[in-house]
């Protein structure tokens, strides 16, 4: 199918994605400008002409990354060029034969992992930590043997965890050159993750009553109130560091999230204890824990005021996601059913969020009081 319409931001998002092959369409306002959709729901703008008695498709980039208007910029300088007898696929297939996976990193984390990850800031330091090494070479050299290798060295040195989350950003950052244009085969597929355990740790009754006393005796005030709100509200530790007082509804006693790590916001309920912590909080700033040293102006390092934490406590294999563990372990024995425990964790998935949306913030709320309330059993007992 080809089809001639006006190309605006909200036209091609409009656009249906065909059940296989692509369909292309031309722009009334640029002549020559057009664009593809793939069964994949890819959107790729492009400019086919007749160079040198070749049918050339010269590829100016995907939609949405690259705007409407800068996509028509792009498709008269295409043009210019080949009025001048330039053929920009030259420069492409030159660049392709010249394009090292250092030069892959920067565009994937100017083009891709920047501004549409949130976790974009492990990509900037894991990738180079642990892919620095092949910056220099070309993409195509880099052998699906090699990365089956490092794979595994890192397994041996780094842990399953990190050897897999190394092999899914290589997959990834080749799959963008695939997109882009850059190389045809990705040396990533075909090598299986190793199996992974789901973490289970959470603070036991034993150790509740050490903890408390450990965490009351933390110097370090803004971290202290920090991770019993973590505790408290279940939530996860970078909305918590970012938490703002113009986010939380006192009235309501609710916290509203504007975006979670699913993307979307979500509302925390408020439980008493949350309720007092921050009402005693002195509000000198916009952020409920703020920072005089970091760059964000909110608390950012919680790491250090852990450690002592723990070492008071004489608690050992305890980190900080395990807080948000905990109210959900807590939930489930004091019976909380698991749709319970999802929604006030913010978890997601297709047939939760059926029941989910059926739940109201009072049974959600009196779960999270139920678990608080049997921590501080365990937390009176001598």
């Amino acid at each position: 199918m080809n089809k001639t319409i006006n190309f605006t931001k909200s036209a091609l998002m409009a656009l249906k994605t065909p059940e296989k092959g692509f369909d292309t369409y031309s722009d009334t306002k640029e002549k020559g400008l057009k664009l593809y959709v793939t069964s994949k729901g890819v959107k790729t703008f492009f400019i086919r002409k007749m160079i040198e008695g070749k049918d050339e498709r010269i590829i100016i980039g995907q939609f949405p990354d690259l705007s409407v208007d800068n996509a028509r910029r792009e498709a008269l300088d295409v043009k210019a060029q080949i009025a001048k007898g330039i053929n920009p696929n030259d420069k492409l297939r030159k660049k392709r034969a010249e394009y090292t996976l250092g030069d892959l990193f920067e565009e994937y984390m100017v083009r891709y992992s920047k501004p549409h990850k949130k976790s974009w800031k492990y990509d900037e330091r894991e990738i180079p930590k642990f892919l620095g090494h092949w910056f220099k070479r070309k993409l195509s050299n880099i052998k699906n043997q090699e990365v089956r290798k490092l794979h595994e060295m890192t397994f041996a040195n780094n842990g399953r965890y990190q050897a897999n989350r190394i092999l899914e950003r290589i997959k990834a950052m080749y799959n963008k050159g695939m997109e882009w244009g850059y190389i045809s085969e990705n040396p990533a597929n075909g090598i299986k993750k190793y199996k992974e355990t789901k973490r289970d740790r959470f603070l036991k009754p034993q150790e509740i009553k050490a903890f408390f006393e450990s965490l009351e005796e933390e110097p370090n005030q803004v971290a202290r109130d920090y991770f019993k709100i973590l505790l408290f509200t279940g939530a996860r530790k970078t909305n918590v560091l970012a938490m703002r007082w113009d986010e939380i509804d006192f009235d309501r006693r609710i916290w509203r999230i504007p975006e979670t790590k699913n993307g979307e916001p979500l509302e925390v309920p408020l439980i008493d204890y949350a309720i007092d912590i921050l009402n005693n909080m002195s509000r000198v700033s916009e952020w409920v824990f703020p920072s005089e040293t970091s760059e964000n102006g909110h608390f950012a390092d919680p790491k250090r005021p852990w450690k002592r934490i723990l070492q008071r406590a004489e608690i050992t294999d305890l980190r900080i996601h395990d807080i948000r563990r905990t109210l959900g372990s807590y939930q489930a024995i004091t019976g909380s059913s698991l749709s319970i425990i999802g929604r006030s964790l913010g978890h997601k998935s297709v047939e939760a969020t059926k029941i989910y949306a059926r739940l109201h913030d009072d049974p959600i709320r009196s779960s999270m009081e139920n678990a608080i309330d049997k921590m501080m059993e365990y937390n009176q007992k001598k």
